[in-house]
């Protein structure tokens, strides 16, 4: 357009062209910043590294229990968005598809014979008691036969006893479902079981000078060994109470620390709830077969308590810690007669007065007292850590946690 005067006055623009100047490329020397890299969702990360275990979960508790053994935190979780792993572990369990569950191995039902397999069960449990008393009743009615006789009978009541044992912790609430843990735990829980029958007789001998045999025949703790086999039915009873209880409060905490919270207080009443029924059963086991010595019963008491931890923690995947308490407990029960029988070579100085003065003082007994009491306190110590995880109460497989209640 142009004035009068022809005068440029400029250029107006048509829409065609503001257009065609908005769409103009820009200048090569206007560098472009590249957009910054970064994870848009940070859980899908997650989502292909526990792929198995979100795919066959059967609700989002088993997936925070298996984040939990990997070792994610609430620290961790924060990293992924989340409050805590509960979260992340509903995110998960909501975003990654289910497995086909007719590819899983497994019946396809599981409530009808659940009153089935809690008598089988409850049977097995009585059984260890019921074979202590049949051997006692066995051995007392061959008292007057030749030292062969009760030797065979003897070693074969120790047999069945130990048979019906393993019978009775492969099944229930006492059985592992985190592999079979150290093999050598087992010869630590005879030894610890022996010494509590022939143990004080061993120790009371070789500190008198002896033992000569055969004429000095072994003595057995009769009464301590039957309430320790009838013990095996309130140690399932009280681990099936705690496996129950500890997947409720897992189900009902939003945070690991309020977890751990909730959980201490279920360990400390188990383990009170135990002690009480094996106390009941080592009264009633006196009263009826003698042998009430307080410091015996004691000790008894104490050995089965370290057992049932033991076994509570091997249950819920910590096989080794059971394995060390009961080392240290056989180990420092060893130590007393072997102290007393080195203290017998020439040149070597008392070595056993310590071991003398104890058992002088409170009797034979003091020393698996001591050894089974201390090793209980230290497994109880570390199951206060170690069971308040998620990853120490999975969810029931069948999702039936009240099937085996006995």
């Amino acid at each position: 357009m142009t004035t009068p005067e022809g005068g440029a006055t400029g250029a107006v623009e048509t829409p065609g062209e503001a257009r065609a100047d908005r769409a103009a490329p820009p200048r090569k020397d206007a560098a472009v910043r590249p957009p910054r890299r970064g994870p848009a969702d940070p859980v899908r990360m997650l989502m292909h590294r526990h792929q198995e275990l979100c795919a066959h979960a059967v609700d989002a508790l088993e997936i925070a229990a298996g984040l939990e053994a990997h070792g994610v935190t609430d620290r961790t979780a924060a990293r992924f968005r989340h409050r805590d792993v509960f979260s992340l572990a509903e995110e998960l369990y909501a975003r990654v598809p289910r497995a086909d569950p007719a590819a899983a191995p497994g019946p396809p039902h599981t409530t009808a014979p659940a009153r089935r397999s809690r008598t089988v069960c409850g049977a097995l449990h009585l059984l260890p008691g019921a074979v202590c008393v049949a051997a006692a009743a066995a051995l007392a009615s061959v008292t007057t036969a030749p030292p062969a006789v009760r030797t065979a009978v003897g070693a074969s009541g120790l047999v069945l006893l130990a048979l019906a044992v393993r019978l009775g912790v492969r099944s229930g609430p006492l059985r592992l479902r985190h592999g079979t843990g150290p093999r050598i735990a087992g010869l630590w829980a005879a030894w610890t079981a022996g010494y509590a029958v022939y143990g004080d007789w061993l120790l009371g001998q070789l500190l008198a000078g002896g033992p000569d045999l055969p004429p000095a025949a072994p003595r057995a703790a009769v009464a301590p060994a039957v309430a320790l086999a009838f013990a095996l039915a309130p140690a399932a009873g009280c681990a099936h109470w705690f496996t129950v209880r500890g997947r409720r409060v897992l189900a009902a905490s939003r945070g690991l620390g309020e977890l751990a919270a909730r959980v201490r207080p279920l360990l400390l009443a188990v383990t009170l709830l135990f002690l009480g029924a094996l106390v009941a059963l080592l009264l009633g086991a006196a009263a009826v077969l003698g042998g009430g010595d307080p410091l015996v019963l004691g000790a008894a008491a104490a050995l089965g308590v370290l057992l049932f931890l033991a076994r509570l923690l091997a249950v819920h995947g910590f096989p080794e810690a059971a394995a060390a308490g009961l080392a240290s407990a056989a180990a420092l029960e060893a130590v007393a007669p072997a102290l007393v029988l080195i203290a017998r070579l020439p040149g070597v100085p008392p070595v056993d007065a310590p071991v003398a003065a104890l058992a002088t003082t409170a009797g034979p007994a003091a020393v698996p007292a001591v050894a089974c009491t201390a090793a209980a306190l230290g497994l109880l110590v570390h199951g206060l850590r170690a069971l308040t995880g998620a990853c120490a109460h999975w969810p029931a497989p069948s999702g039936l946690a009240e099937a085996h209640r006995p």
